[in-house]
């Protein structure tokens, strides 16, 4: 059934129209290098149990910032953006700030890394070790972003292209979830009228970038189409915020959990693993190139920070506060890569 799912998405990838190459065949990919066999599912959490813990929002969001959108393009590298080409990665490059040098945690691998991405911790502290879906393992340790948002009454939102992924954080911080387990496209079309409705903080993951490196290898014709139909995915998203008038006023921020090579995968501390884009866009930000090392890690600080959530004293991340205008502190190395 795996192997029929994984076939029925290449096959999607090469009709679904113009790409920038065709499809190579190789041999059929290992079980592990697909997504469980499963259609969309969705549930709507109970509300979460009261605690002592007061809401952490005390104040409305910085200046022209209502809401925070990010994506992250699984097993994105930064090289890809302009040889797919990725025009709507290149735009909303143009608009705002970014870093083609930021820096995943090690290990280089989706659940631990998307688990940095939104507890601004290290993997030593939020505790997952592991890259499978595995229920009894339970959830990320330590305060994660949606956590604090939920808490101060923002409505979260969670869609994404791998169900181990809802192992980042218990379902009662989430006011939606979904898994969706097909192309990009798909992905974003569940988004959609998601959208529509409204959010304060919304997450959506792209995950066939990543199935294309491991099935053909990173940067080969296949990875390269990949990223070209995230691309197009991405362009979805930005529609349907145009199409809800939701556009001004929304954060946005697309990265990557890692990236990957035609010998080494990724999992590793190889740099082609290592290095991801990190791009951040929306009303009054700074544009142009960060200055100073950027990793995943800061991602959940950037936007507790925006929203004027609290930013706990345990998070190794720190805001991107020069494309906000304001100066960053000072930081020799970046944390979790060792």
């Amino acid at each position: 059934m795996r192997k029929i799912i994984f076939w029925g998405l290449a096959a999607l990838l090469l009709f679904s129209g113009c790409a920038p190459s065709e499809l190579i065949a190789s041999p059929t990919p290992e079980a592990s290098q697909t997504p469980p066999p499963a259609t969309a599912t969705a549930f709507q959490p109970a509300p979460a149990t009261p605690t002592s813990a007061p809401p952490t929002a005390t104040a409305i969001p910085r200046l022209g910032i209502e809401r925070v959108l990010i994506i992250t393009v699984d097993g994105l590298r930064p090289d890809v953006i302009s040889l797919a080409p990725m025009p709507n990665l290149l735009a909303l490059m143009e608009e705002g700030s970014y870093s083609l040098t930021a820096q995943t945690i090690f290990p280089s691998s989706t659940l631990p890394a998307h688990a940095s991405i939104f507890t601004s911790m290290c993997p030593a502290k939020h505790g997952v070790d592991w890259n499978g879906y595995i229920p009894e393992n339970g959830y990320a340790l330590g305060p994660n972003l949606f956590e604090i948002a939920h808490d101060a009454g923002l409505k979260t939102v969670m869609i994404v292209g791998k169900e181990k992924l809802q192992q980042i954080t218990p379902p009662e911080n989430l006011d939606i979830f979904e898994f969706v387990n097909d192309r990009d496209s798909v992905v974003a079309e569940h988004a959609i009228p998601i959208i529509a409705d409204g959010f304060d903080l919304m997450f959506i993951h792209l995950p066939l970038v990543d199935m294309l490196g491991h099935e053909y290898g990173w940067m080969s014709a296949n990875y390269i189409i990949g990223a070209f139909r995230a691309d197009e995915a991405i362009g979805m998203i930005l529609a349907a915020l145009d199409e809800a008038g939701l556009r001004e006023g929304t954060l946005i921020i697309i990265t990557a959990d890692h990236g990957g090579d035609m010998e080494y995968a990724h999992g590793g501390r190889q740099p082609a693993a290592m290095t991801v884009p990190w791009i951040l866009t929306g009303t009054s930000l700074n544009s142009g190139a960060f200055q100073r090392p950027i990793g995943v890690v800061d991602t959940a600080a950037t936007v507790a920070y925006a929203l004027n959530l609290s930013i706990p004293a345990i998070w190794d991340g720190i805001p991107a506060l020069e494309a906000f205008g304001e100066i960053p502190p000072t930081r020799v190395e970046l944390p979790c890569s060792e």
